[in-house]
């Protein structure tokens, strides 16, 4: 199931658009007892309780496929009479109108489902008249299929905070009145799956709102279904596999993996750039992310226990490489090139400072002006002026570009000149006033300026 087919379906999620024939659900307390059935046919619901279910079914199909949305596929004894799919398959079938099925299919829930809380169970029922597309995506009037299908959701129902409110029948503030109040679904599944505009009854897509606690309990059991990592499981499982292979050194750890990371996103963005935009994502082998490994300069010896490790962990389901990019990681990779790239340009420019100062009976001040260009190259004006010791260490040049990279404006000026500096509110702006003599000149980044 792609990210078009979700957006196709969840499209239909509007007033005028949404054929749901029928909601069901009941409400389970802390206990796991139904408290209330509910049964409705869903177009006839008042318009404020149609919007609220609707925005719940809207987040079923949320987030990211791989991430928050799960393609599980049923074992084939579960396809058998008495599994799981085929139960489901009854239940779609029934159009949400068989109570006993719908007892047993709550009850499997409640059953599977490890929650600590009261939560309500919701069911819709849904009929898709599937619209023929051209290759140039125009509909066409003649129909493909009816893909029916069944839209589950699991949401936690909480009580309000307390807190102080306004007590109308009494004119007065006191506490609130807290309510239980039904919160967007933690998870839920839609069967069958909609692949390539089409029903695929051989697989359910699982929704997970938190990507790091998806239930598989209720994968398995409920469901019937393996379970399955999403890409955060497999990103986090992954890295814990090279810290483990590489010993208790954390510093040296994160900047492998670090590489690591920098090889799998190079290799990505190749495929990008080489493949058509629809082509299947890479996916890594246990072979594939040895090759991957050795790149990034690691002995054979930890290659080779990283790659059984990784293959014992992910098996016969490789993940896809974009899965086990951490953003975050590439991000602080980025920062440390940049930071190691201007301390090199800055010891580049102090050297450059010294070989002027020897060559020349004028101090290292004087100079600095000759160096405003080279200065200019790394995108940060550092003037010699004097700078209070709070902001800087005159001796760091590193921490002397720094403290004058915090600055809006930064002045240099001859010691005669610091006297005559005033500070005066023109058209309502603080403005800084340097008086100019005739035969004077100024230079603003770099641009003679003639006053």
């Amino acid at each position: 199931m792609t990210k078009k087919d979700v957006l196709e379906l969840k499209r239909r999620f509007k007033k005028n658009e949404c054929t749901f024939t029928k909601l069901c659900g009941c409400y389970v307390d802390g206990q796991k007892n139904i408290v209330v059935h509910i049964q409705e046919t869903f177009l006839n619901l008042q318009d404020e309780e149609f919007f609220k279910y609707l925005e719940i079914a809207k987040k079923t199909l949320s987030g990211t496929i791989g991430n928050n949305l799960l393609e599980l596929e049923f074992p084939a004894a579960e396809e058998n009479p008495g599994g799981r799919q085929q139960f489901l398959m009854g239940l779609k079938d029934s159009k949400l109108k068989n109570t006993d099925l719908l007892d047993r299919f709550y009850q499997m829930i409640i059953d599977s489902y490890d929650y600590v809380g009261n939560y309500l169970i919701l069911i819709f029922h849904d009929a898709y008249d599937v619209i023929t597309r051209t290759n140039d995506n125009a509909k066409l009037d003649e129909s493909e299929e009816v893909y029916e299908y069944l839209l589950c959701a699991i949401c936690p129902v909480e009580l309000t905070k307390p807190g102080l409110g306004y007590r109308e029948d009494e004119h007065r503030i006191g506490a609130r009145i807290r309510d239980w109040v039904v919160s967007p679904p933690e998870n839920g599944f839609l069967f069958p799956a909609f692949s390539d505009r089409s029903s695929d009854i051989h697989s359910v897509v699982y929704y997970t709102k938190n990507a790091k606690d998806t239930h598989p309990e209720f994968m398995e059991t409920g469901l019937g279904c393996n379970t399955k990592k999403t890409a955060t499981e497999q990103k986090e499982t992954f890295q814990t596999i090279v810290k483990k292979a590489l010993g208790g050194d954390e510093e040296k750890s994160t900047q492998i993996i670090m590489e690591i990371q920098e090889n799998i996103n190079d290799m990505v963005e190749d495929h990008k750039e080489r493949s058509e935009k629809d082509a299947d994502p890479i996916v890594l082998t246990s072979k594939a992310i040895a090759e991957v490994i050795a790149e990034s300069g690691i002995s054979q010896e930890l290659t080779q226990k990283i790659s059984e490790e990784f293959e014992e962990e992910f098996g016969e389901t490789p993940p896809v490489a974009e899965h086990l990019i951490d953003s975050k990681l590439l991000a602080v990779s980025e920062q440390q090139k940049e930071k190691k790239e201007l301390v090199k340009q800055v010891a580049t420019l102090k050297q450059k400072l010294v070989e002027k100062e020897s060559a020349s009976e004028s101090p290292i001040t004087d100079s600095a002006n000759a160096m405003e260009d080279d200065l200019t190259d790394m995108d940060t004006v550092i003037d010699s002026g004097d700078l209070d010791d709070t902001d800087a260490d005159a001796s760091d040049p590193m921490a002397n570009a720094q403290a004058l990279s915090a600055y809006d404006v930064v002045l240099k000026v001859k010691p005669q000149k610091m006297t005559q500096i005033t500070s005066q509110m023109i058209n309502g702006k603080k403005c800084l006033v340097i008086p100019m003599d005739e035969d004077e000149h100024a230079n603003v980044n770099g641009v003679t300026t003639l006053i």
